[in-house]
């Protein structure tokens, strides 16, 4: 798409800072924009960085999506004199909420943002976008979307601090020759500088927490309100199977986790593995977190699925830094990704995302 080509752009607008310097420079280019807003049913409100998390990033802020949110998107849009609607996901989002929940469940550790992007921006939204007859689908994201030969592929960011490309591997090939990423040139910096070019009184507003719909970062309580009878205690074993003490409910762990385990050893220690089936925790040193391979289902290939093993880079989360790799086939869906070196906190349901240097090749969940 060249500058200043008339087409029709359906703009998820968040309001926050990114999208709307997204929604204001696709105007500027003389795009026909029309800004979307999710309401999801949640309110966000500050919160700290997760002590259980085993690479948190490390401050967390108001959520998106709430009430303000949706008034500061319609204020950005009032002042681009664009369309404005206001999109009511919230049985969508229960949806991922509830499968947020059953993870933790299973012994496992979800990313909601994945799915939000790939089911409801991605999905739901754009949806709505083909029913209006726009011609793109645009974003705040961090990402970029560029020509590789014939096709279209997803890059990093060129913010390394800010790139978001981890968590939009579900989007699927289909979407990237209809998807923009506006700001996917741009550092942080940037992108406020034109929100003060732009005049928006937005320009300095704090950024969202990942995951909007838990803002005190209690986990647990979010499963439990959920499913109200599924917590059951269980022990807390060594290595050798030991039991050295005893928890609620396993959504109060997850792989890596350091603190809050109660448990005294004299040593540092680590929740190595959730056994959902006897509520087992097991705990041990941070050698014991390592390991050389891990596999992953529910594959999505954003290029033509891989019939010989690839060496790759891989993120295990969302901050972790890429690791060298192969990565095999074993399946329709499922892959075996062997690493040059060992990892650390291989987390079962978070997401492995393949890339080629800055190229996003595909991701899957992590089973074990």
């Amino acid at each position: 798409m060249t500058s200043g080509s008339r087409t029709k752009v359906v703009v998820a607008m968040s309001g926050g800072v990114d999208s709307s310097v997204a929604a204001c420079l696709l105007h500027e280019q003389g795009h026909e924009v029309v800004g979307l807003f999710m309401r999801t049913g949640v309110e966000g409100v500050t919160a700290s960085a997760d002590a259980r998390d085993p690479d948190p990033v490390a401050e967390r802020h108001r959520g998106c999506c709430s009430a303000l949110d949706a008034s500061d998107a319609r204020a950005v849009a009032g002042r681009l004199g664009v369309p404005f609607f206001a999109l009511n996901f919230k049985a969508d989002f229960e949806r991922i909420i509830d499968h947020f929940a059953g993870e933790y469940l299973r012994g496992r550790t979800p990313n909601p943002c994945v799915m939000c992007n790939e089911y409801l921006k991605f999905g739901r939204l754009a949806e709505y976008g083909r029913a209006v007859g726009a011609d793109f689908v645009a974003t705040g994201h961090y990402a970029r979307i560029d020509r590789c030969g014939d096709e279209y592929c997803l890059r990093r960011g060129r913010d390394t601090e800010k790139d978001q490309s981890y968590v939009l591997f579900g989007m699927g090939r289909e979407m990237l020759s209809r998807t923009l990423f506006p700001i996917g040139e741009l550092t942080k910096e940037q992108v406020r500088a034109e929100a003060r070019r732009f005049g928006l009184p937005i320009c300095d507003k704090r950024e969202s927490q990942d995951i909007c719909f838990v803002p005190d970062r209690d986990y647990a309580r979010v499963v439990r309100e959920r499913r109200p009878d599924s917590f059951v205690p269980g022990a807390i074993v060594d290595r050798e199977g030991h039991e050295v003490g005893r928890h609620e409910g396993i959504a109060h762990f997850t792989v890596g986790q350091r603190r809050g385990l109660r448990v005294a050893m004299g040593k540092p220690i680590y929740v190595t593995r959730i056994d959902a089936k006897d509520h087992t925790v097991t705990i041990g040193s941070r050698e014991d977190l390592a390991a050389d391979h891990l596999e992953a289902s529910s594959v999505r290939w954003l290029i033509e699925p891989p019939t010989h093993p690839l060496h790759v880079e891989v993120k295990i989360r969302y901050t972790h830094r890429p690791a060298a790799a192969v990565v095999e086939a074993i399946g329709p869906d499922r892959v075996r990704v062997a690493f040059r070196e060992p990892q650390t906190a291989i987390t079962p349901g978070q997401a492995a995302v393949l890339y080629d240097e800055d190229m996003v090749l595909g991701g899957g969940w992590i089973d074990h």
